[in-house]
């Protein structure tokens, strides 16, 4: 097959989350014989034209020039090169900025998009913005050929919503195996003996919630706050809780390394997320043996099920911090084999092969 795969800055990944599924997943399918190109921003770090076997096409991004709105420019830019291109399939990550120039898509390849979440429940975002993401959602549910859902509780919304169906196939995560407790020495903690929790500091990952459990409860464990604090929200939270010497806002980490061993030897993980499909911080805390509190919604139970323990509010994070880790030994191992049996990169990045060859094999019937 010829595939192209648009809708994220580029590989390798040095951004986010469906940068890293293009990485693996166009690896993975020129090991197995396709023909793939990732289209990556000009202003991508990496300039050279293959990476790994995979083809990389730049095209002009004014993102940083001129910020969101370059988004919308660099899509139009990808999508105008793929009507060149002759693909049987045209994978799109995601739909914010791209399902606009819907009509402009290849009318020969099989256009496939993965819907994301629910990016226009954010609070983050002005209502304009809110009800813009709405529509753009429809153009994308409405006009691709074919649609993935990451997550089952996202499979449903769509065919509730538009009537259609879509198939699931999960994001993707390796199991961490190289711990490293020096690690712990540059953040002060000692294995077993703090709490945590990794997000960006937005209101529907409920860290406020979170934290006002941990300023009822009676722990003396610190509580490490990892994302990127620098915002409005951010100043709000740290102000609110300043006086609270547990709560320790470390700001953005991006050693995944530390990342891992901070998971995998902390006593209780909390996950707040509540917006959203398979969230790929949820299967690497999965994949680091941690012992998950998760925000009490369909998401993250399609994903967790019994396997974790719930929150809805602050008393619910206060009862939850009573737990130790080690009691549980069992309910982090029924995790670390989701992660093994279903939601690890070769099975995932298998799920989109089999799906997309059916796709092709279907049309040319």
């Amino acid at each position: 097959m010829k595939i192209g795969i648009l809708g994220t800055r580029g590989i390798p990944n040095n951004h986010g989350g469906f940068e890293q599924l293009a990485e693996y997943l166009s690896v993975y399918l020129v090991d197995k014989g396709h023909d793939v190109i990732v289209y990556n921003s000009h202003n991508h770090p990496y300039q050279e034209n293959i990476w790994n076997g995979v083809q990389i096409v730049h095209c002009f991004d004014l993102e940083h020039k001129i910020g969101t709105a370059g988004q919308f420019i660099y899509d139009l830019n990808c999508i105008r090169d793929s009507r060149k291109r002759d693909f049987d399939v045209l994978l799109q990550l995601g739909y914010t900025s791209s399902s606009i120039w819907y009509k402009l898509l290849p009318k020969k390849a099989i256009v496939l998009t993965n819907m994301d979440g629910l990016e226009w429940k954010r609070t983050k975002y002005s209502k304009p913005v809110r009800n813009f993401l709405k529509t753009a959602e429809k153009f994308a549910a409405i006009s691709s050929d074919f649609l993935i859902s990451d997550s089952i509780a996202i499979k449903s919304y769509i065919k509730e919503k538009y009537n259609r169906d879509s198939e699931f196939i999960a994001y993707g995560a390796n199991l961490f195996v190289s711990e490293k407790e020096n690690v712990l020495l540059e953040y002060k903690v000692e294995k077993h003996k703090y709490n945590m929790l990794i997000a960006r500091l937005e209101p529907e990952n409920n860290i406020e919630t979170i934290l006002d459990g941990v300023v009822k409860s009676d722990t003396v464990l610190p509580f490490l706050v990892i994302g990127k604090h620098e915002t409005k929200f951010g100043e709000f939270l740290k102000n609110k809780f300043s006086n609270d010497n547990r709560i320790k806002f470390l700001g953005g980490i991006y050693n995944i390394e530390h990342l891992d061993n901070l998971r995998f030897y902390s006593n209780l993980y909390f996950h707040g997320h509540s917006v959203g499909g398979t969230n790929p911080s949820l299967l690497e805390a999965m994949a680091s043996s941690s012992f998950i509190i998760a925000h009490d919604n369909d998401f993250n139970k399609s994903i967790l099920g019994k396997d974790a323990f719930y929150f809805l509010n602050s008393d619910d994070v206060k009862l939850q911090l009573t737990k130790s880790k080690a009691n549980y030994s069992e309910v982090v191992q029924a995790n670390l084999n989701k992660i093994e049996n279903e939601f690890s990169w070769p099975i995932i990045n298998g799920q989109y092969e089999d799906y997309m060859s059916l796709l092709v094999r279907n049309k040319n019937i």
